[in-house]
């Protein structure tokens, strides 16, 4: 049986770790090393990210082997599959995004990263923001390109029951991804992330009134200043949701040496 782990208030901070194939790297015995040696160590979930190779093949395995928590971007999938069968993400169809969701969650994921808080009026918003950092997000950028290609709302987003029919049905807990977080100190705090921090508010309250299970993902790029103010905020806005923090990263001039910022801004907001 899998391992429960609970997260939330009263509770300890809990400790994921990301692995996954890319197209240059898409060994399915790489990963199965890393979970080996993130299970060592006490990790307290998983995350498979990947995106070379067969990945079904690959997070089966990782399922198998895993007896913790495994978490998805589904996305990724129903993006690759895309170029694969119509040349282009921005092909991708609403079906093929909650086909790979349900897929996934038959299989027996157990959160999933879902980008349903970016909407159209968050992408305006990045229009007039004049970021430095852009998108950083790899499901963001998947989600933007195909909402002005096809110049349509988020399927996320705009079908969001639906969402919450598959999550409940399946008990899925739903990871809302921050596709618009900063991606350098410079963009911290700014209108794009929190115009989605609103939207992922409104979206954690429609998620409980389902029971369906929820956390919020953040915050990227934060100075040191402004990491414990981005918690509370979180925390306020999004009725004390448990948050998935995504480093913070507490500068942008340490390449190679992520763990150790995110180390250093993950502590901060614990």
């Amino acid at each position: 049986p899998i391992h429960p782990v609970g997260i939330g208030q009263k509770l300890s901070t809990k400790v994921n770790v990301n692995i996954g194939t890319s197209m240059d790297f898409p060994q399915e015995e790489n990963e199965l090393k890393k979970v080996e040696i993130s299970l060592k160590y006490g990790t307290d979930t998983l995350m498979d990210l990947s995106t070379g190779g067969d990945i079904t093949k690959i997070r089966r395995m990782i399922l198998k082997k895993a007896l913790i928590p495994l978490g998805t971007v589904p996305v990724y999938q129903a993006a690759i599959e895309a170029i694969e069968q119509r040349n282009s993400i921005v092909n991708m169809t609403e079906d093929d995004i909650f086909s790979a969701v349900e897929t996934q969650a038959k299989e027996g994921v157990d959160f999933m990263t879902l980008h349903a808080g970016l909407t159209s009026k968050g992408i305006e918003r990045l229009k007039k923001q004049g970021r430095v950092g852009d998108i950083v997000s790899r499901g963001g950028a998947f989600h933007v390109a195909w909402m002005l290609h096809n110049q349509k709302e988020n399927p996320l987003y705009a079908h969001f029951d639906r969402l919450l029919e598959v999550a409940h049905k399946y008990d899925i807990t739903l990871s809302l991804g921050d596709g618009l977080r900063p991606g350098s100190v410079l963009d911290a705090t700014d209108r794009p992330q929190l115009e989605e921090l609103l939207t992922m508010g409104e979206l954690v309250k429609r998620a409980w009134e389902q029971n369906v299970q929820v956390m919020v993902e953040g915050p990227g790029h934060i100075p040191l200043d402004q990491v414990e103010m981005n918690i509370k905020l979180q925390k306020r806005v999004c009725h004390e949701a448990p948050f998935y923090v995504l480093g913070p990263l507490v500068t942008d001039i340490a390449p190679g040496y992520d763990h150790i910022v995110s180390a250093i801004g993950g502590a901060i907001a614990a």
